[in-house]
């Protein structure tokens, strides 16, 4: 040991690239970014989290919330999905599931979590007015001889 230095100070730093802190802190930082409107950077940090503690809901739920947000919506459904499939009751959860799929512009797909939000929660708004928006473009898919809302995705945020 080099004189003067303590033994705190010989062992070794937090890994390169690494954010400092612990997973909470991560979680922490994460949900403050997201709420002050930097969800890529959110998304980046609680990333991070849920690899150190992949069996959190709370984690993957904020991590979900980013990635959409981001419109990282392909990874933003996986992180619906996994919450979906360990914690069928999470209204929520199929929500989410199904907005992200009808960013993706997978209508089909987005059809059925969003039919089960609203079957869990009636009372929802949000719910019922996703479904219902998604099974009319379905409709007038199914109803345009020319093929032209075949290619349609929904603007941007």
């Amino acid at each position: 040991m080099v004189q003067g230095r303590d033994q705190a100070s010989d062992s070794p730093g937090p890994e390169e690239g690494t954010p400092a802190g612990g997973v909470y802190d991560w979680f922490q930082r994460g949900m403050k970014l997201l709420s002050e409107g930097s969800p890529a950077a959110a998304a980046a940090l609680l990333e991070r989290a849920a690899d150190a503690e992949p069996e959190s809901r709370s984690i993957r739920e904020a991590l979900a919330r980013a990635q959409f947000n981001s419109r990282q919506y392909a990874d933003a459904a996986d992180s619906f999905r996994w919450i979906v499939n360990t914690n069928p009751t999470e209204d929520y959860a199929y929500f989410g599931l199904g907005l992200s799929l009808w960013r993706t512009g997978d209508m089909e797909a987005a059809q059925e979590p969003l039919a089960i939000a609203v079957a869990m929660r009636p009372d929802q708004r949000d719910y019922v007015s996703a479904l219902k928006s998604v099974r009319a473009t379905l409709q007038a898919r199914k109803d345009d001889p020319e093929g032209l809302w075949n290619e349609w995705k929904p603007p941007a945020e």
